[in-house]
């Protein structure tokens, strides 16, 4: 089966890439170039998660965002890729999938029974996502019996709770980063194949990510080959989602990787 690839667009200005910040206007180009890199799916958030960061109002979010899901819609490019939205904000991932979205990105894993329910309404998929506490704090010396067993049992809970509501379109993602170190990541890395029984399609998201820095220092802007590492093994041990910032490199080095397979 073929890898997708799913372009990273960041309309805030805290997100730790800087060259995944875009202003408004910028906004519509961007698409296009990813269109055009490749991309089979583009996850746009204005609301960051890195750690640290602070969270925002519901409608300071959907006032950011509002104008680039509007050109989403107004370009129908939904009809060329599929869109997703990287949010938890009820009010924001309603407006989304009003303008074609197909896929609500949840760092939360459906921690909010509203979300579970717009999910439904607009018969989305879900990418739940698994982060040990808040952005703010989850790098916090987080601690884990066995990283992989507890992320597992955090799956099949959500999993569970998202069948309750009708939702059966379910990508799974292990969090790299959220809520872990270094030896917890490269675990789950390691493991990915581990997760497949579920049966639903897995998310790799290591773009650029200090996990790299922890292995030889370097500056975030410096990362791509480390990434590129880093998720051609992933979707060796079983991902078939790769989120990135770099989606024309992906795209080769991930096409390069499945015909040598």
């Amino acid at each position: 089966m073929k890898t997708k690839i799913m372009g990273i667009l960041n309309i805030n200005s805290d997100s730790f890439f800087e060259g995944s910040r875009i202003a408004i206007h910028e906004a519509e180009q961007k698409i296009i170039q990813m269109i055009h890199d490749g991309a089979d799916i583009i996850d746009i958030g204005a609301l960051s998660s890195r750690p640290g960061s602070e969270m925002i109002s519901d409608e300071e979010e959907l006032k950011r965002v509002r104008s680039v899901l509007d050109t989403v819609k107004k370009n129908r490019f939904y009809e060329k890729v599929e869109f997703s939205l990287d949010s938890y904000s009820p009010l924001t991932l309603d407006y989304a999938l009003n303008c074609g979205f197909k896929i609500i990105n949840d760092i939360t894993g459906l921690a909010s029974d509203e979300v579970c329910k717009i999910a439904k309404k607009h018969n989305a998929a879900v990418c739940i996502m698994h982060m040990k506490g808040e952005p703010k704090d989850m790098q916090a010396n987080p601690e884990y019996g066995d990283v992989v067993k507890e992320v597992g049992g955090f799956f099949q809970e959500r999993i569970d709770k998202a069948k309750s509501f009708g939702i059966n379109d379910i990508i799974l993602d292990v969090g790299i980063g959220f809520g872990k170190n270094l030896e917890h990541n490269i675990a789950l890395i390691k493991h990915h194949g581990d997760f497949l029984h579920f049966g639903y399609p897995l998310l790799i998201g290591a773009s650029r990510k200090s996990m790299i820095n922890s292995i030889t220092p370097c500056e975030v802007k410096d990362r791509l080959p480390a990434t590129l590492i880093i998720h051609t093994e992933a979707v060796r041990n079983g991902a078939s989602i790769v989120r990135c910032h770099d989606v024309k490199e992906h795209v080769q080095a991930i096409r390069v990787f499945e015909a040598l397979q």
